[in-house]
């Protein structure tokens, strides 16, 4: 599970309870049968939450609760994803070789506190959904689609899709995979997620790939985003996992997923996924619905060839409203695709994790 809005949550009035009893979440999670959460870092975020200090609260909290942690670096002050890329402020002025540096000045300096409070994670993201670069304009490159699958004919920019970008952009990623290999040590090897958003269009996936490979990044994980309504079926899912399995030899992990347990909306939310046309057949928008895609998606990744399908991350879980003024976490368009309800009641689509 991604649980990076818990912190913000908690501290401003939101509560998860079971059985009407109010619990701490990672606890109701891991007597659900959740092994691993996963929480995104920003740079210099605004409202102050997301942040290295606020991760390494968290990050404790995880640990003693002996959870497996991966620890997603978006390098950015806000949200980095396919729309954008945006470098953190502090570094708008650099070159292109300081700006390498700084990511690996940051990400080392991130992971040595971690280090230092006892708390590694045990795996590490250079970046979040970089399927076209990162750290724009520098690190920007295009991406062909596969159009039948995502309604996109390029991700990123066409004429990004050159030698220079694609060059500058595995330089940037290699300087925050040598930041992790200068902190790990024998005791706490971590392993290096490339996370992608492609998770039914094998032809991104390996274009993206295959260039930053061909160019000396070195990774262990290929990590991918799989939203039915935007990336296709659990069938192309199944094809992609099972054609990079075979290819690249590198376990993979759907490390970000979700799927709606209503699509009626309460007091003035507006929701991303709102219609039944961006649904899954035979899953509707109801717990019974939500219960069964996980179901489903969990019996994808099992099949992955040679056991290559290390498993899933949920995002975002526990995003519930929690503030009386709009803010990151109140009001927001993922509380129908949490698996809370909108008063912070678990739902019963949790005990598909169960062993």
């Amino acid at each position: 599970m991604d649980i990076s809005f818990w912190d913000e949550i908690v501290t401003e009035g939101g509560a998860f309870y079971e059985n009407g009893n109010e619990k701490d979440l990672l606890q109701i999670l891991k007597d659900s049968g959740v092994n691993s959460i996963r929480l995104r870092l920003w740079n210099d975020p605004e409202a102050g939450y997301v942040n290295l200090e606020r991760t390494l609260m968290t990050a404790a909290k995880i640990k003693a609760a002996g959870l497996h942690f991966l620890l997603d670096f978006h390098y950015s002050d806000y949200w980095a994803d396919p729309q954008k890329q945006t470098k953190p402020k502090a570094w708008e002025r650099l070159s292109f070789p300081e700006l390498a540096e700084a990511v690996g000045v940051f990400t080392e300096q991130a992971l040595t506190a971690l280090k230092e409070q006892g708390t590694l994670p045990d795996m590490v993201q250079i970046g979040n959904e970089i399927t076209p670069g990162m750290l724009w304009e520098e690190g920007k490159v295009g991406v062909p689609a596969d159009v039948g699958t995502t309604r996109e004919r390029w991700i990123g920019d066409e004429a990004c899709d050159n030698d220079r970008q694609w060059t500058q952009l595995a330089k940037l990623i290699q300087a925050g995979v040598e930041a992790v290999r200068r902190v790990e040590d024998e005791d706490h090897k971590l392993e290096v997620m490339i996370h992608l958003d492609r998770g039914g269009d094998n032809g991104a996936s390996r274009y993206v790939l295959d260039r930053l490979l061909e160019r000396g990044v070195r990774f262990d994980v290929i990590g991918q985003s799989f939203y039915p309504w935007w990336h296709g079926t659990l069938e192309d899912l199944e094809a992609n996992l099972k054609d990079l399995a075979v290819r690249y030899g590198k376990d993979l992990v759907v490390v970000e997923t979700a799927y709606p347990w209503t699509l009626t909306p309460e007091d003035g939310l507006e929701f991303i996924v709102n219609a039944e046309d961006q649904l899954l057949a035979g899953c509707p928008a109801t717990v019974e619905g939500q219960t069964r895609y996980l179901s489903e998606l969990m019996a994808v990744i099992r099949r992955t060839p040679d056991g290559r399908g290390r498993g899933f991350h949920y995002w975002e879980p526990a995003w519930i409203p929690s503030k009386s003024e709009w803010s990151v976490g109140h009001a927001n368009n993922w509380s129908n695709l949490t698996l809370f309800d909108f008063k912070g009641n678990r739902l019963d689509s949790l005990d598909v994790l169960r062993p």
